[in-house]
């Protein structure tokens, strides 16, 4: 079977637990999403056993988004100016360069954060692949690109959280179901790394 909307493409049968493991989060979803249009529900079972068993995030992220509706919530923009940075599009930019000192600050979808081994991580921009990532070839796209250049080149990056319901079938920077807001207190302190033709953020150490 052909799985639609994704970086790849193999028979239903060919997907074992061992090989959705070795995905990332976001294509996890992905897969499960595009394995249920096509009534695969095979691989939809094991995308949810693998997602289940998949670690949480830890730490201080983690016990802030285990507050829910405790958390006191700004708009992006609001986020973003409280950091000193004044968004070229209020709207659809997810990152900005305050001025004062050159820093990039970037705001992460909560929920997609990964953990491994070492700490965190999050996908920050990788190429439109067959149509896979729309988005990365739009503005927002292209300025997200331009922002993780300065800041694996050695630049000062910060990352701010956004919650909210995310949009099955699409990145969070693109369409979500809703955005309740970014939590003005959590301000990380980010590393970017280009992987290939990807750029990640990287964070923190894993929580014992």
């Amino acid at each position: 079977m052909q799985i639609r909307k994704a970086a790849f493409t193999s028979r239903a049968s060919d997907w074992t637990k061992e090989r959705i493991s070795q995905l990332r989060k976001q294509e996890i979803e992905q897969l499960q999403v595009n394995a249920g249009a096509l009534g695969e529900d095979g691989v939809v079972a094991l995308c949810a056993e693998v997602l289940r068993e998949r670690p949480r995030l830890r730490g201080v992220v983690g016990a802030r988004a285990a507050r829910g509706p405790k958390r006191r919530l700004v708009s992006r923009s609001k986020a973003f100016e409280t950091r000193g940075v004044t968004l070229q599009d209020a709207r659809t930019s997810w990152s900005g360069v305050r001025k004062s000192d050159g820093a990039v600050v970037i705001s992460l979808w909560a929920d997609a954060i990964e953990t491994t081994g070492g700490g965190c991580s999050y996908l920050l921009w990788a190429p439109n692949v067959r149509g896979s990532r729309p988005w990365s070839d739009g503005a927002a796209g292209r300025e997200r690109l331009e922002h993780c250049k300065l800041m694996v080149n050695g630049g000062r990056a910060e990352g701010v959280l956004v919650y909210g319901e995310r949009l099955e079938g699409f990145l969070p920077e693109d369409r979500t179901r809703s955005v309740h807001g970014v939590d003005p207190e959590i301000v990380l302190q980010l590393a970017i790394e280009r992987r290939g033709d990807e750029y990640w953020a990287v964070w923190g150490r894993k929580q014992s």
